[in-house]
């Protein structure tokens, strides 16, 4: 079973990312940590505003961002791997760092649309993963719909595209949620 977890980068704004980690390693099966970009993210989204440089630039900014938090997450959790090749065998647990080329073969817009949360349903889909969990540090209606969410700003405006491919439930979760489940 392959479990495919997107951790926002907001989480490096409380004392949630740790607690979160640690959860992750109590779920069953295989697990794949896809980092948000968080404050590096936000640096490049800032950088563009003031120099207005063209969203291909920007969208390979924004995948190191995730390479960034990648490492991040790996220095807190050295015995989680680290994956760049999609072609790898999967250990128990590992962190995606998303390699650029890959998403290019792959086709993946460059856009602002597109973020960790709809790469993180890419590469559910690409994997053929059992569930999708996105963990957020926004409040979390239970009642409301992907889109409902996309509306809220709470998942990115392409999500529902990369949701409809997937044959797996989808849960987003507040991190309190997702770390409670699992104390």
């Amino acid at each position: 079973m392959i479990t495919v977890i997107k951790l926002g980068g907001s989480l490096l704004q409380g004392a949630e990312l740790l607690p979160c980690l640690d959860a992750v390693e109590q779920l069953a099966g295989q697990k794949i940590i896809v980092p948000g970009g968080g404050l590096f993210a936000d640096q490049v989204r800032a950088a563009q505003a003031c120099w207005q440089f063209d969203d291909r630039a920007a969208h390979q900014m924004a995948i190191l961002a995730m390479q960034q938090m990648a490492l991040l997450l790996q220095s807190l959790k050295p015995q989680f791997a680290l994956m760049d090749k999609l072609d790898a065998d999967l250990p128990n647990i590992s962190i995606w760092s998303p390699a650029i080329e890959d998403l290019d073969q792959a086709g993946i817009e460059a856009s602002w649309d597109i973020t960790s949360d709809s790469l993180a349903a890419w590469l559910a889909g690409r994997l053929n993963a059992e569930q999708l969990i996105l963990i957020k540090s926004a409040e979390i209606d239970p009642q409301f719909s992907l889109e409902q969410l996309q509306q809220q700003g709470i998942i990115d405006a392409a999500f529902g595209q990369f949701a409809q491919a997937l044959n797996c439930p989808i849960r987003v979760i507040h991190k309190h949620s997702f770390i409670s489940s699992y104390d």
